[in-house]
């Protein structure tokens, strides 16, 4: 009977390493058919978990109360399973070169609870080579086996959007590779169980690595070609959104959009592919080029912000400035990486200090990560500036007899950004208001 096998029959376990907005919800979707052990570092997460709250809001609070899950955060537990999946997150340093540590950390703690006969998966995004040439070193360092005769490896790259309750672990093509056809046919036949749409197995694990580094870098270069177009047609005083409506109505356009791109993954993968292309003595042109636009954007948003106060004749110094939304992307919690904390630093430059407003946001990571404390809607009064940053379906409801309500009344104009253009325009192009968009 092959580990495959044992796993449906209840006779081995499979492990979850990391347990965050990608690894849990793969570790719930498995439990509904297999025995699963969810191991985290973060015991305040295990605790959560266990009490049945969903931090990440990915999953929900009833589905983790229901989940049979054996959530841990003793590494010793990790013994007891024979197919592991490491889902952590693979950041970039101040520099940009890649911070490989979480997942060599994961790598060192799975290796000194690694067991012969076991399947080893990595799910974190990595440049080509790192699976292979940096965790199997450390997995054979840690256990005392043998890569290929104790213990196999796979990779499967995950492609869970946080936040996103359509595109879900079930709904998505699974890539998924191994070290030989053996373990390939494993990895297929195991992650077959849970993923609906199937899955695509790739020639090699490199193979699987490059694949999914290339998804993020490719929309990535794609949204920095919108917000180079963004800043062209501000200059020219044509409105973006109207240029790309009615380019899309071809039907071979591409239907991005500009804005601001934070996160662990279009954020960051770009780097990841050429660090190694450096390594390998070539130096990107079109990547990095798209990297820096999406980088610089807060920055220019905050530019654009003080030249409308100045146009409206506010004093930009110690304006009262309202940053809706906080997070790197809409109805999700998490902060990290958010690009939203570059607007708030630029405009900090100017002497302004923001009033941050976001319900969705989890407020103890923010406050940890960028010592910023959030206030409710109610302390959105008397603004000299609103920011709308990021989608959240609660904002979305603002009519604008509430927003007109957030300013100072005594002001001629109202300063109203826009981000993503969530709002009509047409409404807002009015002699009381000053109306910005990307």
């Amino acid at each position: 009977m092959d580990l495959y096998e044992k796993l449906v029959n209840g006779q081995e376990k499979l492990s979850l390493v990391g347990l965050g907005y990608v690894g849990m919800p793969i570790a719930v979707a498995f439990a509904r058919k297999i025995k699963v052990v969810g191991f985290d570092l973060n015991e305040h997460k295990i605790g959560l978990y266990r009490d049945g709250i969903d931090p990440t809001k990915e999953v929900g609070d009833e589905v983790i109360k229901g989940t049979a899950v054996e959530f841990t955060a003793d590494p010793s537990k990790l013994r007891e399973a024979r197919f592991h999946i490491v889902a952590v997150p693979t950041p970039v340093n101040r520099d940009h070169t890649p911070d490989l540590s979480p997942v060599e950390g994961a790598s060192r703690i799975l290796g000194q609870n690694l067991t012969k006969g076991s399947v080893v998966v990595f799910e974190s995004t990595v440049y080509p080579g790192v699976t292979e040439d940096i965790c199997v070193p450390i997995l054979e360092r840690e256990s005392g086996l043998k890569c290929g005769e104790d213990f196999k490896i796979g990779y499967s790259p995950e492609r869970i959007n946080p936040g996103d309750k359509v595109h879900r672990l079930e709904t998505i093509t699974k890539i998924v590779s191994g070290m030989d056809e053996e373990t390939l046919d494993t990895v297929a036949k195991v992650y077959e169980l849970v993923v609906e749409a199937g899955v695509y197995r790739a020639d090699s694990i490199k193979v699987a690595e490059a694949a999914k580094v290339i998804e993020n870098s490719q929309r990535d270069i794609n949204i920095a070609f919108m917000n180079e177009l963004s800043i062209i047609f501000n200059r020219m005083g044509i409105d973006t959104k109207s240029v790309l409506e009615a380019a899309g109505t071809k039907w071979n356009f591409l239907k991005f959009q500009p804005g601001l791109v934070g996160g662990h993954c279009i954020g960051v993968d770009p780097y990841y592919l050429t660090y190694k292309a450096e390594e390998m003595g070539y130096h990107s042109q079109i990547i990095l080029s798209g990297r820096r636009i999406n980088d610089d954007m807060g920055r220019y948003v905050a530019e654009s912000l003080v030249k409308n106060l100045i146009r409206a004749d506010i004093p930009v110094n110690r304006a009262r400035v309202a940053i809706l939304g906080f997070t790197f992307k809409e109805n999700c919690p998490d902060t990290r990486n958010t690009k939203v904390i570059d607007i708030y630093n630029e405009l900090g430059e100017y002497g302004i200090t923001p009033v941050v407003v976001d319900p969705a946001a989890d407020a103890d990571e923010a406050g940890q990560l960028y010592g910023i404390t959030f206030e409710t809607m109610d302390a959105v009064r008397d603004m000299d500036a609103v920011i709308v940053a990021v989608a959240h379906s609660q904002f979305l409801t603002l009519t604008k007899d509430e927003i007109s309500g957030f300013y100072n009344p005594a002001h001629v104009k109202k300063v109203f950004m826009d981000i993503k253009g969530l709002f009509d325009r047409k409404e807002y192009l009015t002699e009381d208001y000053i109306y910005w968009r990307l």
